[in-house]
């Protein structure tokens, strides 16, 4: 039997002149930022809102973190219900993903935090006021439903990804199918849905800055308070500092977890 060589590896491309070009009209906009920020450096301001920015930038993450898991729970059965084959849980489903997605985020957040103020003596017989009158629970439940309905879809996604014949072969062995959907479809499907899940909460660190004009001082509300009191435009540059820091720091964990989980795949 003849053995076949295998290629040798492609020499990496080199960037062309527009690429030159845009990368060095990057490299001259941040320099002349660092020299701007130099310049108007305040160290008296730093000093008297920095622990404000600290603590929004705090905020932020909570909001964050608790509204992406919660959208998580949701996501499960609206996605199973997409795929189901009951056609009033598949309606239903789809009904409620169309919403979240097709509209605005901050009308969305409107609706909740002021619509339901509209109903305050029916909430109250509930006993539920104490939650829509806050401005912090709004917006949780408000970011919660609206990832949970673009995670619907990135989960369904994922698992119709997977081929059948995963499903046939793992039948074949005498598996359940509870079985079969937890060690077989769902571990290949999470590699698939890692790169839009590391998205998506990338678009609600971006998309949380919204909750701050229904008064949740998070890293934009900070902001604005800080420029409200100052009128320095350097108080909107450092808030936009720190949503790109943490920006780069999801992008570089999405990067090692997915080298580590498809460490397997590439030998």
């Amino acid at each position: 039997m003849t053995v076949v060589p295998a290629p040798p590896p492609a020499a990496p491309q080199r960037p062309g002149l527009a690429g030159m070009i845009t990368l060095g009209l990057w490299a001259l906009a941040a320099i002349g930022l660092v020299t701007w920020l130099v310049s108007v450096w305040n160290p008296d301001l730093v000093a008297r809102y920095g622990p404000l920015y600290l603590s929004g930038l705090g905020t932020t993450v909570l909001l964050v973190c608790l509204s992406f898991i919660v959208g998580a729970i949701i996501s499960v059965p609206i996605a199973f219900g997409r795929m189901a084959r009951n056609p009033v849980a598949r309606i239903l489903s789809f009904l409620f993903v169309y919403f979240f997605r097709g509209t605005p985020l901050i009308a969305q957040i409107f609706l909740i935090y002021y619509g339901f103020g509209s109903f305050r003596p029916q909430l109250e017989a509930a006993h539920l006021w104490w939650f829509f009158r806050d401005a912090w629970y709004c917006a949780v439940f408000s970011l919660s439903l609206n990832t949970g309905a673009y995670q619907a879809e990135i989960l369904r996604g994922a698992i119709e990804s997977v081929p059948r014949g995963q499903w046939e072969g793992a039948r074949s062995l005498g598996l359940t199918r509870t079985t079969i959907f937890l060690k077989v479809i769902l571990p290949q499907a999470m590699i698939v849905a890692l790169r839009p899940y590391a998205n998506e909460i990338i678009l609600m660190v971006k998309a949380s800055a919204i909750v701050a004009i229904i008064t949740v001082f998070d890293l934009m509300g900070e902001t604005r308070r800080a420029y409200s009191r100052t009128f320095d435009f350097q108080t909107y540059i450092w808030a936009a500092l720190f949503y790109l820091a943490i920006v780069e720091g999801l992008r570089h964990l999405t990067n090692f977890a997915e080298r580590r989980l498809t460490r397997h795949l590439k030998r």
